[in-house]
């Protein structure tokens, strides 16, 4: 059900508050099949999915990596077969190379011609012939499975080293990819119901030759209230808009410390209007999502702090558990510096 439209009255908390850790169960995913993000055609993927995609990827890289090193392993002994065959024949090719050399073409010449008889010669013509295709045919089939289980040797060498390059894409695919789930709160905050990308922000003004933001007054009319907030806070409210997120804001609120009264700070909602929080698997990817696009362009939208589901993100210590007079699951909370 959808609340009644309140006052987004939750204070936001004050940064050494916010940095206290005070661990907190999560809610539970609920429905099974999120609808379409609107803006969009097609379902974007969810990093969980991303991460999986990858490991299975590793898994089959890894069974075809032991594959390869055992056909290996089985041509290495063949070839070590055949080796022993060829250094069996050794004694016969050195014979055969010594009588070759000591007799020359001429030798063979002067065996023939040394014949008494026509029928002599005929015999001895054949012995000879006989044995140089004995010997040529041994060689030949010795030197044709060598070279042909060098041939495969190569080109299982090859492959290993193909796959071994596969499992380190793999493996640097699939740390990335966790690191990006880390970057967006991990499995605890998001539940896998996350996409993979976000939109890429456009650089808010202000920033300063050395990195800096510069002070901001609270200068511009405010888009959700009657009251004002800075430029870059306007430009992040562009930008989130610009990013498909269409569901109530607000910016502005007076009385209190922190951000909301110097007009830095807005709560967006769940709901298309007023606040409640997430019950299923829509409202709790919305969160998400709007989530992961500020934390991914917190360097180029000038973010503080983001707030979301009993979890605070700073840029220099990434995600705290959270504890204050809002567990914020029903709006995320941004803070502009």
């Amino acid at each position: 059900m959808t609340a009644p439209l309140r006052r987004w009255s939750t204070p936001v908390v004050a940064v050494l508050a916010a940095l206290a850790v005070f661990a907190g169960p999560l809610p539970a995913s609920a429905a099974p099949t999120p609808p379409k993000p609107s803006g969009h055609d097609a379902q974007p993927t969810l990093l969980n999915d991303v991460i999986e995609t990858k490991n299975r990827e590793f898994v089959k890289a890894q069974a075809a990596l032991r594959k390869s090193e055992k056909r290996q392993l089985e041509l290495q002994q063949e070839f070590k077969r055949v080796q022993r065959e060829l250094d069996a024949l050794a004694p016969q090719v050195n014979e055969i190379a010594a009588q070759s050399y000591r007799t020359g073409r001429i030798g063979a010449v002067s065996m023939l011609l040394g014949a008494q008889t026509p029928d002599s010669f005929v015999q001895r013509a054949g012995a000879l012939d006989e044995l140089n295709m004995v010997n040529a045919k041994q060689l030949a089939e010795v030197n044709a499975v060598k070279a042909r289980v060098e041939q495969a040797k190569l080109a299982l060498d090859t492959e290993v080293r193909a796959q071994q390059r596969l499992t380190n894409d793999l493996n640097r695919d699939r740390v990335a990819a966790e690191k990006a789930l880390d970057l967006v709160g991990g499995n605890g905050l998001t539940g896998g119901l996350v996409n993979a990308t976000s939109p890429v922000a456009k650089i808010a003004p202000g920033r300063t030759g050395d990195g800096d933001w510069r002070p901001e007054s609270c200068s511009e009319n405010d888009p959700t209230t009657s009251g004002c907030v800075t430029p870059r806070t306007l430009h992040m409210y562009k930008e989130v808009k610009r990013a498909g997120f269409t569901r109530f804001v607000g910016c502005h609120r007076s009385g209190g410390p922190y951000e909301h009264p110097k007009g830095r700070a807005c709560d967006w909602s769940l709901q298309n209007s007023g606040f409640s929080p997430w019950h299923n698997t829509d409202t709790r990817k919305y969160g998400n999502n709007l989530t992961a696009f500020l934390v991914r362009n917190a360097d180029r939208l000038g973010i503080y702090y983001v707030i979301w589901n009993r979890q605070i993100w700073f840029p220099a210590t990434g995600w705290k558990s959270y504890s204050g007079p809002s567990n914020h699951t029903d709006h995320v909370h941004v803070s502009l510096l």
